[in-house]
């Protein structure tokens, strides 16, 4: 493992002691260990050599509450603006943000501030509290989270891409105890300790949502939050859509369930006092192609001729947010 990566691995290890969650360390090191033995190399090594080239720059000006924005184009040359951004724009595509980085702004794929925005009002006030988000991809939401105060906040998402781009902007955050973990939840032990848990666009994913489920709630304590975001259709508590091979042009689509049927499946897993936070149909002003992400998005995934169906001829992307207790 080169130095870099041994550094960030390190200091999450530090916060698990400092946090009360020391018994996850029983598995996590020979976790990392393996995946650095399965080949973190080339392309990962190429990253951590361009991240170690980012200019040390600090600032007193640091949001999070409102939206992840450090400094201000003040505290940068315009030499510094353009070697960040080069640098930066290396770890393309960006797709979950937006950050402002000295009046560098990252536009990305999705406004996933409007998701936070419509799930922050209905959850437990973070202050104080220990939480992991699972497939947290750059890390947009676990800066929100620790802006709301939160004790300690861990990401998972075994995508190296991912873990890259948050380590990019923990650079300009200093020693704040938010952790990214390469890690899958399967990978994940029975850790039974988190008082939130957070799942946003990984449900539909999964061949077996149930069972995602059943590892999402071992994380929590008793009496901990589910934070459930993912995609839904319209029906009763019995409608449950597998697409064919594709949904939006996506290959890993497997379970979209209605509201009513998801509440179902809480119930029946052990969760109460299940609220519906939010149900909202993705537009084409919150999730699209920028220069921060040029491939396709997510108006080339809708039929042209009727934006209400995807080009397969499914309902298009409507998410829902559902909270829940662990009994």
């Amino acid at each position: 493992m080169n130095q870099l990566a041994r550094s960030w691995f390190d200091d999450a290890y530090a916060c698990l002691i400092d946090n009360n969650l020391s018994h996850w360390l029983e598995t996590l090191p020979a976790q990392i260990n393996l995946w650095d033995q399965q080949g973190q190399r080339g392309e990962f090594n190429k990253w951590c050599r361009l991240l170690a080239k980012l200019p040390q720059v600090s600032s007193p000006d640091i949001e999070l509450s409102a939206q992840v924005k450090i400094g201000s184009s003040e505290d940068i040359t315009e030499y510094q603006k353009k070697q960040i951004t080069g640098l930066l724009q290396q770890f393309t595509p960006w797709r979950k943000g937006p950050f402002d980085l000295f009046g560098i702004e990252i536009n990305t794929e999705w406004r996933s501030d409007w998701k936070w925005d419509r799930v922050v009002g209905h959850i437990s006030p973070l202050a104080n509290r220990k939480v992991l988000d699972v497939g947290c991809g750059s890390g947009y939401h676990l800066w929100r989270m620790y802006g709301e105060h939160a004790r300690c906040v861990f990401g998972i998402d075994p995508t190296n891409l991912f873990l890259v781009q948050f380590q990019a902007i923990k650079h300009y955050l200093g020693a704040a105890p938010v952790h990214y973990l390469p890690l899958g939840i399967e990978q994940m032990q029975a850790v039974q300790a988190f008082d939130t848990v957070f799942s946003m666009g990984v449900l539909y994913h999964r061949k077996d949502p149930l069972q995602f489920l059943e590892q999402l709630k071992s994380q929590l304590r008793s009496g901990g939050e589910l934070v459930l975001e993912t995609l839904v259709v319209d029906g009763d508590e019995r409608t449950v859509v597998m697409p064919g091979e594709r949904y939006a042009q996506m290959r890993n689509v497997w379970f979209l369930p209605s509201v009513a049927a998801l509440t179902t499946w809480l119930e029946r897993l052990g969760f109460k006092n299940i609220i519906i936070a939010d149900v909202n149909t993705t537009s084409l002003d919150e999730q699209r192609s920028t220069n921060w992400m040029t491939n396709q998005s997510l108006q080339d995934f809708l039929d042209p001729e009727d934006i209400s169906k995807t080009i397969e001829g499914y309902p298009a992307p409507k998410r829902a947010v559902l909270v829940a207790t662990r009994k």
